[in-house]
């Protein structure tokens, strides 16, 4: 839970780097939270069938956009590339594929992106 804090305390934070760890389980828990409000919303009766969203599970996703693209460019950044490239996902299905090679890759050493996060735990 530490990790999915961390994330939204660097809410718009665009620079530097974020280490596998931050930001897969940024990931795990932005789901879970997501399936718990999505299952709220079908009881409330606020889930729209059409969209699969409803009043909490959408306000929560806008919520989380930004934290959510800030910690997917500072995990690019710690595999060496720039941020540039979470824009490849627009691509149908191979984007998305790439990307997620991307986000599983190991961190580099040192880059011009700052030192690397592993070394300060």
């Amino acid at each position: 839970m530490n990790w999915y804090l961390e994330v939204l305390k660097k809410y718009a934070q665009f620079s530097g780097r974020a280490r596998r760890k931050e930001y897969w389980n940024f990931v795990l828990f932005n789901l879970i939270f997501s399936i718990v409000l999505t299952f709220i919303d079908g009881l409330t009766g606020s889930l729209s069938p059409e969209t699969g969203l409803g009043l909490l599970s959408g306000l929560y996703a806008l919520a989380v956009l930004i934290p959510s693209i800030a910690v997917g460019i500072r995990r690019l950044h710690d595999t060496g590339r720039s941020g540039w490239w979470i824009l490849i996902a627009l691509v149908p299905l191979i984007g998305a594929l790439i990307l997620l090679v991307f986000m599983l890759l190991d961190s580099e050493a040192d880059n011009e992106y700052g030192a690397s996060p592993k070394l300060a735990d």
